[in-house]
């Protein structure tokens, strides 16, 4: 990981550390430090400890924008024109599922009718447990709605008990798993990848460059690569070109 990127989410970091100490009985960091060194399965909790999730549907509307009105019926069509009847996405660092959701509202209400014979399937990995049983779940506060147009809402989800359950029509084709992208990565080519807000933001120069490679084999030529608003592939990234810069969309090339 890099300071740059958990420097906006220092504070709840560090509250999360604090009470760890605190119930390891340990007065600071030195002597957590010590414990580490004694203790190296430490180090898998302080990993979690780490990591923040802040996710909500339709986040930086812009590139879902973009999605349904250019990228997605270009997928579309070329599925079609090899012959295919499914589309396969993966949402990586997908959260409580807030990103793979948005997606299938998006198709199931804006390009389903205009492709019938076409299938969207997303994969939604994520390394926390707690994170995607919330998304198994499919259970939200109305604050993670916000950015959706109100008749979305209205379609999307049933109101009760004052949170907002998404129906079944709009989870079916989402599957989940748990997954470190450090570690591992599913193996199937995808025509789209959504990997924002994690790779590009948290992790050492020498892992993105390692991670952009492995995302490379798992995209097939001419599909899509989004990133993050405030994020960019590593400056020697080859195979990639950038097809919409203010957006941070990129496009595996065919060669």
């Amino acid at each position: 990981m890099r300071w740059p990127g958990v420097r906006k989410v220092r504070r709840q970091v560090c509250k999360r550390i604090s009470r760890r100490m605190a119930d390891l009985g340990l007065p600071g960091v030195p002597a957590y430090q010590a414990y580490l060194e004694r203790h190296p399965g430490e180090w898998a909790c302080l990993d979690d400890l780490c990591w923040i999730s802040i996710s909500r549907f339709y986040r930086d509307g812009a590139v879902f924008d973009h999605l349904a009105t250019t990228e997605l019926p270009s997928i579309a069509k070329a599925a079609m024109a090899r012959g295919s009847a499914r589309i396969r996405a993966w949402s990586a660092g997908c959260c409580a599922g807030e990103e793979p959701y948005t997606l299938m509202i998006l198709w199931r209400l804006l390009l389903e009718s205009r492709f019938p014979d076409l299938d969207l399937h997303i994969l939604a990995t994520d390394i926390d447990r707690e994170q995607l049983s919330r998304a198994f779940a499919a259970c939200y506060p109305r604050g993670s709605l916000r950015g959706l147009p109100a008749a979305w809402i209205e379609l999307a989800f049933e109101p009760r008990e004052g949170r907002f359950h998404l129906r079944p029509e709009f989870r079916a084709g989402v599957e989940f798993r748990q997954q470190d992208i450090r570690e591992a990565m599913p193996d199937e080519p995808f025509d789209l990848v959504l990997c924002r807000n994690l790779v590009f933001t948290y992790f050492d120069p020498p892992l993105q460059a390692e991670i952009t490679h492995a995302l490379q084999r798992r995209i097939a030529p001419g599909g899509v690569l989004v990133l993050g608003i405030h994020e960019s592939l590593p400056p020697d990234s080859a195979g990639f070109q950038e097809i919409e810069p203010h957006l941070h969309i990129y496009r595996r090339e065919s060669s």
